[in-house]
């Protein structure tokens, strides 16, 4: 079975690759065709304050599916793409032939404004590789983060330095610490979504190209939504776990519609008239 891929109507706007656009409706829209397919490249999603960016993104994480990973690996690598397993894997996949596979979900990592290069990347523990002669490496947040979402609140807040980690991991898809002579990589293939407010700082170019996708959040203004807003919080606060009941089907209806948009991927043809828009 194949999916064909129409051209839109004109009055519709094509969002990839990184073309703005704008409202929560977009930006939830940005944030599951990321999901389906991380070859987009992420999203960016920028707007005022009080506008649900990270709510959103956040709640992202209850949607994810279940991937196939190899058991008790650090770096999610994949039980069968060498392209997604680490140097470990792959030697003990070439020796032994095959690997201990179980089911993960796809994870949601914070990258924090205040995080260190040896939080974000990694370290190496150099007096016992120096006495044992092993490798010992302490994953990272891009270590945790491969295969999965790596979200970075307020991102045009972040130090240049970790920009530039990020630049490289994202380019590359590989993450590489190197102390002292001794080097180590493993995969980091995450899909980067980030937030902020235009406000508080413009975002280096270098950052900007790396997403796929930007929306553009603004404030809700008409008081019918607002009213609803404040209801369904306050609905929240009184009970969570009804609130949470009361979507429970909608939650699921949407995580099988993301694996079914999975699994048809690779079989999708855009029209022509789309790839010229």
């Amino acid at each position: 079975m194949t999916a064909t891929l129409q051209a839109p109507p004109k009055t519709h706007r094509v969002v990839f690759p990184f073309t703005a656009i704008v409202g929560q409706e977009e930006m939830k829209l940005a944030l599951l065709l990321n999901v389906i397919d991380p070859k987009i490249g992420g999203v960016m999603i920028m707007g005022d304050r009080g506008t649900g960016k990270s709510t959103t993104i956040r709640a992202l994480a209850d949607l994810l599916p279940e991937i196939d990973v190899v058991e008790n690996d650090p770096f999610n690598s994949h039980p069968s793409d060498p392209d997604l397993m680490s140097d470990n894997v792959r030697q003990v996949l070439e020796e032994e032939g095959s690997l201990p596979v179980a089911h993960k979900k796809v994870i949601m990592v914070d990258l924090p404004l205040g995080a260190t290069e040896d939080r974000v990347c990694g370290t190496i523990d150099i007096e016992k590789a120096l006495s044992e002669g092993v490798k010992a490496f302490e994953p990272g947040l891009l270590a945790k983060a491969n295969r999965g979402i790596l979200y970075v609140d307020e991102v045009n807040l972040l130090d240049d330095h970790l920009v530039d980690v990020l630049l490289d991991s994202a380019a590359s898809g590989w993450n590489t610490v190197e102390r002292e002579g001794i080097s180590i990589r493993h995969p980091a293939r995450f899909v980067l979504v980030g937030s902020g407010n235009p406000e508080e700082g413009e975002l280096r170019p270098q950052l900007l190209d790396r997403f796929g996708m930007h929306a553009e959040i603004h404030t809700v203004k008409e008081p019918n939504l607002r009213v609803q807003i404040v209801e369904q919080r306050s609905e929240f606060d009184r009970d969570p776990q009804k609130f949470c009941e009361t979507y429970q089907s909608q939650q699921e209806e949407l995580q099988n519609s993301l694996v079914k948009a999975q699994n048809l991927l690779p079989s999708v043809n855009i029209d022509y008239d789309l790839r010229v828009k």
